[in-house]
């Protein structure tokens, strides 16, 4: 039966929390996902894509499951309810601010052992499940032993290998598109992606601009972290990277996944709050040796 609309969250709110899903780009990682509707596996791991998209594929993956139409009308109660957060089938476990600790986990042990109160299935989302503690990561591989009839979870993070390997096995993977490199950037981060491009090259300016006072704040640093990813995965596509293609385009595979550890690390700094300016440093100077000598920090 449908609510009348004032008892529903408003459509705006549940559309622009689930619009970046809906982004042309993403359309195959959508088309996978109605495909797997009729047997959903009990995990599933979103990822790739900026971290805003992953948490709106999650939304719409249980939209998706909890509507009658496929895909999802995205105007039903369901739909809307799971837009706004509100649905009672959707339980979320956000890393995206602070570490998920195991009092959290513990918590899902009764939730998921009752059968879900809708028609649909209950979701367990994990947003950016990097930031799962080991003791936390260790009791929902326990969780995930014995199967859980109505319940999927799943799981967000830039890169499955931020995660265990007993995790990623558990379940299917699903990698969203990046968006292109060749996109615009803010006049701010143009400059910080000009900066990081010279001095991978030429070793020179870095420190200058990190050292300016109140130069660097969290999210910037998290801002010239995803732009070198993105680059990185550009050049890997043999596609324009940019100014900071330059310095990437002739290594060799190996030096480029070694990047890619780099770059996890210097996320999950920022994850734990260490000093903006210092992780950006930190990490221009570990790249600086990869494009120079082959080798990472020691």
């Amino acid at each position: 039966m449908r609510l009348p609309d004032e008892a529903l969250p408003s459509r705006e709110d549940a559309a622009a929390a689930l619009a970046p899903a809906l982004h042309e780009r993403h359309a195959r990682v959508r088309e996978a996902m109605i495909r797997l509707r009729p047997e959903p596996p009990q995990v599933l791991l979103l990822e790739g894509g900026l971290e805003h998209e992953r948490f709106s594929m999650a939304l719409w993956y249980a939209a998706l499951l909890n509507c009658a139409a496929s895909p999802p009308c995205l105007d039903c109660p369901a739909c809307l309810q799971i837009g706004a957060e509100l649905h009672t089938d959707l339980h979320i476990i956000d890393g995206r601010d602070s570490s998920i600790k195991i009092e959290s986990i513990r918590q899902l042990r009764t939730l998921i052992g009752e059968a879900p109160r809708g028609g649909g299935r209950r979701v367990v989302v994990l947003a950016e499940a990097q930031a799962l503690s080991l003791q936390a990561a260790n009791a929902l591989l326990k969780s995930l032993e014995e199967p859980r009839p109505g319940t999927v979870f799943l799981l967000l993070a830039p890169q499955r290998e931020r995660l265990l390997p007993t995790l990623i096995s558990r379940g299917w993977t699903l990698t969203l598109a990046w968006p292109d490199v060749a996109d615009p950037l803010p006049e701010d981060m143009r400059a910080w992606n000009e900066a990081l491009g010279r001095f991978l090259l030429h070793g020179q300016g870095w420190f200058e601009l990190t050292g300016a006072k109140g130069a660097v704040d969290a999210q910037t640093a998290r801002q010239v972290v995803l732009t070198f990813q993105k680059a990185l995965a550009a050049t890997a596509a043999g596609r324009n990277a940019g100014e900071l293609g330059l310095a990437l385009e002739t290594l060799p595979p190996a030096a480029r996944f070694a990047m890619r550890d780099i770059l996890a690390h210097a996320q999950e700094s920022l994850h734990f709050m260490i000093n903006p300016a210092l992780a950006l440093d930190w990490l221009a100077t570990s790249l600086f040796l990869i494009v120079h000598t082959g080798a990472g920090p020691r």
